[in-house]
């Protein structure tokens, strides 16, 4: 299939260990999810609080199951501290996912993030950054690009809910202030939709950009509960607002549609952030795989 050629599909792990609140999933081990993901036909993996954090171990156990590292998750603190913090950090990361073979780094601003805290509503609490901090952030990322080239590789701003790049608005900012060759976008389908953004839409306007992509879908009964009822997004997680693709309320047709007609090329990682108890990580990996053959399926079909 000539799209396989330049897409590749990966799993995160924390459907079966959530690193936010590690009492989901405690009991299932690294070596289980690593080997759960290789059995539901994934090629990829990002990476996990519980994963080696030595390359030559790392290598090890995902060689033998035929897994590649896609990235891994960033936080840096550009707006709320000195720049060399979030460097010499960046720096490490950096030498580490490149020692795993990976191409992008995926970073998301933590400054006055309320993403982490169980009782802060992430609707009506979400935090919006002053100019001064959006100068911050962007020239930042822009230093970080810089240091990400140093190695061959390329930053991908996740936008992400609770944060001070959600919206719609907040997305364009981050990418009319930023250079393109500098700055990437990860593209999540989860976080838009739960936001009420227009998925499609942000795709279509910053395919150029997009190096990175995130599939996850949105239970609606449980996305509304949770702005009705002003929850945390830590509260929603365990609530059960995200499921993998096919499992909700978003129409990926159209999405892949567009990501194949782009000429995308690189990751599209499934990540569905459930309490593994009651949402089995294997059989959830396996159905989102089963749908994405679909999706592909139909779209080898019309052409």
């Amino acid at each position: 299939m000539e799209t396989s050629k330049k897409i590749k599909f990966a799993c995160a792990p924390i459907a079966w260990t959530n690193d936010d609140m590690p009492e989901l999933g405690k009991e299932n081990t690294f070596e289980q999810c690593v080997s759960e993901m290789a059995l539901a036909g994934y090629s990829g993996t990002e990476i996990g609080n519980k994963y080696p954090r030595d390359p030559g171990t790392l290598k090890r156990y995902l060689e033998l199951r035929n897994l590649q590292v896609a990235s891994a998750w960033f936080s840096s603190f550009l707006t709320t501290k000195p720049f060399e913090e979030t460097k010499q950090a960046f720096i490490e990361h950096r030498d580490f996912l490149h020692a795993m073979g990976a191409k992008v780094i995926v970073v998301a601003e933590q400054g006055r993030s309320i993403q982490g805290q169980m009782d802060t509503p992430v609707f009506k609490d979400k935090p919006v950054f002053t100019d001064a901090e959006w100068d911050l952030l962007t020239h930042g990322l822009e230093a970080l690009g810089e240091l990400a080239h140093e190695k061959g590789m390329e930053i991908v701003y996740h936008h992400h809910m609770g944060t001070g790049v959600q919206t719609t608005e907040e997305i364009e900012r981050l990418m009319e202030h930023t250079a393109a060759d500098h700055v990437s976008l990860l593209f999540d389908t989860g976080h838009l939709v739960f936001s009420g953004e227009n998925p499609l839409a942000i795709f279509n306007k910053y395919q150029s950009r997009i190096k990175h992509i995130h599939f996850k879908d949105i239970r609606e009964e449980m996305a509304k509960e949770v702005k009705e009822q002003n929850d945390s997004f830590l509260t929603g997680v365990k609530k059960g607002v995200f499921t993998v693709p096919g499992d909700g309320m978003i129409d990926f047709h159209p999405i892949m549609d567009a990501i194949v007609e782009s000429g995308y090329e690189g990751w599209i990682v499934v990540e569905a952030e459930q309490d593994p108890a009651k949402a089995n990580p294997f059989e959830y990996a396996l159905k989102a795989r089963k749908y994405i053959d679909e999706l592909l399926l139909n779209k080898e079909l019309v052409n």
